[in-house]
């Protein structure tokens, strides 16, 4: 009996060990990025959805759904907390789009080929690979969850392709940086500032197709202080290589919009609209 005992407690282990990160629903730990536990409804489900509970280093770090068709995100849900510091990696992928088996941690495209003797299509099958970016004109890979509101490893596991957009460079580096160190200035003043930044697809691609370049880039904040929400925010931008605005506006008018820019269905990005702000 004991030796059963000890055999159930071994596969157990190894079912936790292999718990996947790519996910039917964003429950247990992955919730925690959402306010109240509740990720955005309506039009932000695209037909080939990847639900990733972004893990590096042995934690769970942001959620991201992820449309495998387009090869961007959707959207990533994390809770901010800025400061200072640099990655110290190369760009990663996730190795559960290639195969449901391969373990559930970020990893570069070089060590997964090695670990599974593998091909880079293979990993390029369901997501952006480094490759698709090299040759993007006036593009820069675009954070949806930006390194500058993290520290340390959260702000390391930000550098995945399955939070990259093809971003172009003069709103990346202009008035959507810009915006994003307003966020860091505004969350200060909160205990828990909840954030999700997404993408809406657009018409054009990159990497002969495979990478869809979004039409517009957004963001909304929900600011709680203990466990009360005390205000929300959002912002949206046009991702032209020749625009370089980032409007804001509250919590309803950017639902608004983004019903708008997707064919009229219904969009809800936090529970109860953070309190109606």
């Amino acid at each position: 009996m004991l030796r059963l005992l000890l055999l159930l407690q071994v596969l157990a282990s190894c079912l936790w060990l292999g718990h996947s990160e790519v996910v039917e629903a964003f429950l247990g730990p992955c919730a925690l990025f959402f306010y109240e536990k509740t990720p955005p409804r309506g039009a932000l489900r695209p037909t080939n959805a990847a639900r990733i509970c972004q893990f590096y280093d042995n934690k769970y770090r942001f959620a991201t759904l992820y449309d495998r068709n387009n090869r961007i995100p959707v959207y990533s849900a994390y809770i901010c907390k800025p400061g200072p510091g640099d990655r110290d990696q190369p760009w990663l992928v996730e190795p559960q789009l290639i195969d449901q088996s391969y373990h559930k941690y970020m990893e570069g495209e070089d060590s997964i080929i090695r670990e599974y003797k593998i091909k880079s299509q293979q990993i390029a099958k369901n997501q952006a690979i480094d490759k698709d970016y090299s040759e993007a004109l006036f593009l820069d890979r675009g954070h949806l969850c930006p390194s500058g509101h993290h520290t340390g490893d959260d702000k390391n596991a930000t550098f995945t392709l399955t939070n990259i957009v093809p971003q172009y460079t003069i709103l990346n580096q202009g008035a959507w940086h810009d915006y994003e160190n307003t966020v860091a200035q505004e969350s200060q003043g909160c205990d828990t500032t909840y954030v999700l930044t997404g993408a809406v697809p657009g018409k054009t691609y990159i990497s002969n197709g495979r990478v869809n370049v979004p039409s517009h880039i957004w963001s909304a904040a929900c600011c709680v202080r203990g466990k009360q929400p005390i205000n929300a925010w959002g912002a949206i931008a046009e991702n032209k290589k020749d625009m370089n605005v980032v409007t804001r506006l509250n919590l309803k008018r950017l639902e608004k919009s983004l019903s708008d820019l997707y064919e009229g269905k219904d969009v809800t990005l936090f529970k109860n609209s953070c309190s109606q702000q």
